[in-house]
């Protein structure tokens, strides 16, 4: 019967960096799938890669996005003051955050509202953690919630003044009606 020590000597432990290839390559396959525009930053906010669909939605190519600083995408547009502050204040303290509203007008794609989700990932051979940052576009939401709300307030100033003139015009046939 064999020991216990000559079993566990027999155990292989993967490679650190071939267990880092199979989890990028499980991680680009997850966001390749997304339907939300996903890019992947490295510890320095340079993309490291994006998904097809943030290449379509945001017009821009994998060679002038890749190895990009966030901040340089698309000829700057990318520099907003609100995700500066997310991306240098909030994650360097925070794993991840949900729900970060970003409304900004994008040069030949025009303004978009985004709901942003990040979470940082680290590899078990390097200190630097990679982001994560997906897209949810809420646009068409938001802009339908703003004509809902300016038609609220409009029917509601019409309904006033509506029932005004009908007190008004209940008050004169009252009136009408005791000098008769």
């Amino acid at each position: 019967m064999k020991s216990h020590e000559a079993i566990v000597e027999k155990v292989e432990v993967p490679d650190a960096d071939l267990l880092w290839r199979v989890a990028w390559t499980y991680i680009r396959t997850v966001i390749d799938t997304a339907r939300e525009p996903f890019l992947v930053l490295d510890g320095e906010l340079r993309v490291l890669s994006g998904n097809t669909t943030f290449y379509r939605f945001f017009g821009v190519t994998k060679k002038e996005t890749e190895h990009t600083l966030v901040y340089k995408l698309g000829d700057g547009q990318w520099d907003i003051p609100s995700l500066r502050k997310l991306l240098e204040k909030i994650v360097p303290k925070n794993t991840f955050f949900y729900d970060y509203e970003v409304d900004h007008e994008f040069p030949g794609i025009g303004r978009k509202i985004m709901l942003l989700n990040a979470r940082r990932i680290y590899s078990a051979h390097n200190h630097d953690p990679i982001l994560l940052l997906a897209m949810e576009d809420i646009t068409k939401q938001k802009e339908l919630e703003e004509k809902l709300r300016d038609y609220t307030i409009k029917l509601n100033t019409a309904v006033t003044e509506r029932t005004k003139e009908l007190e008004s015009r209940v008050q004169q046939l009252e009136e009408l009606n005791r000098s008769e």
